[in-house]
């Protein structure tokens, strides 16, 4: 690639960055660690608290403000920024007419993004989004010049198809209940079981297993989790083979992609940017944590009150999108006006930094969670309460808020981004703030 066309089509220079989006992001990866960290130290216990951890008290009332305020939330909204930056990396190359160079940017970035998130899961974290964004994002280079109002449209179609999938699983988790306990009451009683029994029987264990494991089971887990590195790699792998094998098409899939949309169309309607009125934003902010928190609060009621069954668990999962994406935009609001105002300056310009970062802060999590919880590390898998996870949320927050301004002040991207921009771009893309200068001088 020469250097006319490397320049044109570069990394996106500290002037031309979005303060609003960086914040966004940054605000948005440290929100999901708090979903995160329980699936790196508790694991079955990541929606139902009767799985371990604690689910009375403090334990419990944790789970709850998660599960209204941030379960799905962050996830929303590192999407939805996801998909603006796909609007923002595209057209940033067609306004100079170098529509091909996008294509192959946009195509090379996102394919290199998968093969991050590979090595990411099966070395470091099964829970990690990196490799399905990307594959995601391949379908959605086509749709970076349509209108707000189509992007809307498709992406609160995928919402609604997600939530007949709800429906579906519902009533599937309901009749393999109800079967499956029907013939463990026939093996109890004696009665040789027909096939139609003995497979009944055979999918509620396995449901069963997944869903409410026994203390012994959850133990055996744990141990497995508290092992060498070869048992920590091999009890991970098997989970990444289900994530990865999932249809392109699966409702997993489809909750990302209309997320994605969303995200396309609100930067497209300057709501990501800031240019809204305050007033704008303080309506999103109060409308949508209205709906959230009321229809959150009611699922949480719900859950609590039926001991987290397995049916009614799946049945409240209706209304998760509603719920979720109410409370993001709601987040997305407050976070605005702070940005606009300059409110808390000092926490936005943090969270912009992190944003910045996102993929090494990211990748430091899990570093640092498999290293606390994994066996080859100090074996904590199991071993602390609900709340007590959030010590280490705690002091990542603090270590990577100071950080990352620091780092930014001397390198212009962290780590990770570096290399994914250098391998992007198919050159070798400048670190150090100072070198660069000093080559500029002495070009001049």
């Amino acid at each position: 690639m020469d250097t006319e066309a490397t320049q044109a089509a570069g990394p996106v220079r500290a002037e031309d960055r979005i303060t609003s989006l960086d914040t966004l992001r940054g605000f948005a990866l440290l929100g999901i660690l708090l979903m995160n960290i329980v699936g790196f130290g508790l694991g079955s216990a990541y929606d139902d608290p009767t799985n371990g951890g604690g689910a009375t008290g403090i334990n419990l009332w944790t789970w709850i403000a998660m599960h209204v305020l941030a379960e799905g939330k962050m996830r929303c909204i590192f999407s939805m920024v996801f998909g603006a930056g796909i609007v923002l990396l595209t057209s940033r190359a067609e306004r100079r007419g170098d529509t091909a160079s996008s294509a192959d940017i946009y195509y090379r970035r996102n394919l290199w993004l998968g093969g991050f998130g590979i090595l990411h899961a099966f070395l470091l974290w099964q829970g990690e989004i990196l490799y399905p964004y990307a594959l995601c994002a391949l379908a959605l280079y086509p749709f970076r010049r349509m209108a707000p109002k189509g992007l809307i449209a498709i992406g609160a179609l995928m919402i609604v198809i997600v939530a007949g999938f709800t429906v579906y699983n519902g009533g599937e988790a309901a009749k393999t209940v109800a079967e499956g306990k029907a013939a463990v009451e026939a093996k109890n009683r004696g009665v040789k079981l027909s096939e139609d029994q003995d497979s009944a029987l055979k999918k509620w264990e396995e449901v069963r297993k997944h869903a409410k494991p026994s203390p012994e089971e959850i133990e055996k887990t744990n141990k497995r989790w508290r092992g060498g590195l070869l048992d920590v790699l091999k009890i991970r792998a098997e989970s990444v083979w289900r994530w990865h094998s999932l249809a392109y098409y699966h409702y997993f899939n489809l909750d990302i992609f209309s997320m994605m949309l969303l995200g396309m169309a609100f930067f497209k309607l300057g709501i990501f940017s800031g240019t809204r009125s305050y007033g704008f934003y303080a309506t999103m902010a109060g409308v949508g944590y209205l709906i959230g928190i009321s229809v959150n609060s009611y699922t949480a009621y719900t859950r609590v009150m039926s001991n987290f069954d397995i049916v009614v668990s799946a049945y409240t999962g209706v209304t998760y999108d509603i719920g979720r994406l109410s409370v993001a935009l709601a987040h997305i609001g407050v976070l605005i006006l702070m940005t606009k105002s300059g409110v808390f300056a000092w926490l936005t310009r943090s969270l912009g930094a992190v944003g910045q970062m996102a993929l090494s802060n990211y990748l430091t999590h899990s570093v640092v969670c498999s290293t606390i919880f994994c066996g080859y590390g100090f074996g904590l898998f199991g071993q602390l309460e609900r709340h007590q996870l959030y010590y280490v949320v705690a002091g990542l927050w603090i270590f990577q808020l100071i950080v990352s301004p620091i780092w930014l002040r001397h390198f212009y991207f962290g780590p990770a981004e570096w290399a994914w921009r250098s391998l992007t771009y198919w050159e070798k893309q400048p670190m150090r703030k100072a070198a660069l200068q000093l080559e500029a001088v002495a070009a001049a």
